[in-house]
């Protein structure tokens, strides 16, 4: 297959508002797909994952354009492959040198194309949802065995290759498999905890811990420790690996969270739990992580809330009640703050303990529920005290007064469900540190696309989580609503882009609106 079908079919995809027309496009070329690179290519990322492409490098690269489309999608997979694999003295040069022989093979919309692939700037990882209905359309399987295939394997492409190669039966062999991880499975907002009572009938009130999501599985002797976005830190946190090699089982996969506790059992702030996992979010954080003493006060407890695979079996999709039964056999005592069944006033003593505790709310789960891997369903609701949603980064305006010369007003989106670009919803400047002020001075200016003379626009990929009063209609954004008195809270190093808040959430904040 040629690269240019799939420039071309991309193009198509980012011109549509049509998410019919988008599954359309898509299943058309995967119909026809000659290698797993082409899902890869079209989701925005190369199938070896980043390749350490520097930005500036790419952008600087000036080759002229072949004449005609030539270059074949397995080629240029390739290629990105033997760039991915050098390393060493001469490194540099020699990747210099295989990208500009690729970009002299590639025509002008095959470059552009290649220049956002490998600067994160082909935004279409939010396309997932879109791409799972084209493989299911391509290969004329229901949708709900595509989603339940990848979620399982974590792997986009695998998911499309065995879905053309043997249909429904191919995808339903994908079993859950200890040491790969599985996509979490996510709560969504509640209105009220009566609500969530009310709506969900016998379910269980957990303690939500403001703290960093972790899965681990164990065989035998072997840890494996991942972050929500399936990222493997074991090596990072040998305090858990030790914890959970020494629980009372052979096999299991647990799903739960880790953060760094005070003296007094409180949460220490979120970044510093964050740079266990090699993610500083601020110079103190970066401090502090040089202090012997304090390294020790970042040890990570963990605290687990679901048992996903114990000694053999695999328990997805038994009801959650069943599955917190295997959990406190294995893991009795670092299971998660709760109560089970609680009534309206034993619900509302366990959030008034979160909070007491330094903990961000409750979450309402169904005991009946299975675990919907990588959905975010009816079936589990967090309750918060206060509105918070996690946004995309899209242009930070220059400060001005004691502000000035460091970027400071944050531009805000949402993401598109079908896969557009994120909507503006807002801006802010309020509550950042100036330790945060620092950081996203430096870093932000590092992802820089372009260079207004009011501040710069950025590559949409940082996640940041902001509070706010509720959301009004407002003409201002093209989302056609607008957050109001928002301030920051932090930055989600643990999220990306694809996993923000949707243009619907920030809508079903509206006065009137209904939540489905």
């Amino acid at each position: 297959m040629l690269f240019a079908e799939v420039v071309e079919t991309s193009a198509a995809v980012a011109a549509t508002r049509s998410r019919l027309a988008k599954v359309d496009a898509l299943a058309a070329l995967i119909r026809r797909m000659s290698t797993p690179a082409v899902v890869s290519f079209l989701v925005g990322v190369p199938s070896q994952g980043r390749i350490g492409a520097g930005f500036r490098t790419v952008l600087d690269l000036v080759v002229p354009p072949a004449a005609e489309p030539a270059l074949t999608v397995a080629e240029v997979d390739a290629a990105l492959g033997e760039f991915a694999a050098i390393g060493g003295k001469g490194s540099a040069q020699r990747r210099a040198a295989l990208l500009t022989s690729l970009f002299g093979r590639a025509t002008e919309a095959e470059q552009d194309f290649l220049r956002r692939l490998l600067t994160g700037e082909l935004r279409q990882g939010a396309l997932e949802g879109v791409m799972l209905d084209a493989v299911a359309r391509a290969a004329d399987v229901p949708g709900e065995v595509v989603r339940r295939a990848f979620m399982l394997s974590g792997k986009l492409p695998e998911t499309a290759a065995a879905a053309m190669a043997g249909g429904e039966r191919a995808l339903a062999a994908v079993r859950l498999e200890v040491g790969r991880p599985v996509r979490p499975m996510l709560a969504s907002p509640a209105e009220s905890l009566g609500g969530a009572l009310a709506e969900l009938g016998p379910c269980v009130v957990e303690h939500k811990l403001d703290g960093a999501r972790i899965q681990v599985h164990r065989s035998g002797r072997e840890v494996r420790v991942f972050t929500r976005t399936l990222r493997e830190v074991t090596a990072t946190v040998p305090e858990l690996v030790e914890l959970v090699r020494g629980l009372p089982c052979e096999s299991v996969v647990l799903d739960g969270e880790t953060l760094a506790l005070t003296d007094e059992g409180k949460p220490r702030p979120f970044q510093e739990t964050m740079s266990r996992f090699g993610a500083l979010l601020d110079a103190a954080s970066a401090k502090r992580r040089t202090s012997e003493g304090d390294a020790r006060e970042l040890l990570l407890s963990p605290f687990f809330f679901d048992c996903l695979h114990l000694d053999g079996v695999d328990l997805l999709d038994a009801p959650l009640r069943e599955r917190r039964a295997a959990l406190r056999r294995v893991a009795a005592g670092h299971v998660i703050p709760g109560a089970v069944e609680p009534d309206e006033p034993g619900a509302a003593e366990v959030l008034d303990d979160a909070l007491a505790s330094g903990q961000e709310g409750v979450v309402v789960k169904s005991l009946e529920s299975v675990y919907a891997a990588g959905r975010r369903g009816r079936a589990w609701q967090k309750v918060k005290p206060v509105h918070t949603l996690d946004l995309v980064v899209l242009g930070v305006e220059w400060g001005s007064g004691r502000r000035r010369g460091l970027l400071s007003n944050l531009h805000l989106g949402a993401r598109d469900p079908d896969g557009g670009p994120p909507v503006m919803v807002g801006k802010t400047f309020k509550g950042l540190t100036d330790e945060l002020l620092a950081w996203q001075t430096r870093e932000l200016g590092a992802i820089a696309v372009q260079r207004p003379p009011w501040g710069v626009l950025v590559r949409p990929e940082v996640v940041v989580e902001i509070e706010l009063d509720g959301v009004q209609v407002s003409p201002r954004y093209p989302g056609g609503v607008a957050l109001r008195f928002a301030r920051v809270v932090r930055y989600r190093p643990d999220k990306d882009a694809a996993e923000a808040d949707t243009i619907d959430a920030v809508r079903a904040l509206l006065p009137g609106a209904r939540r489905s």
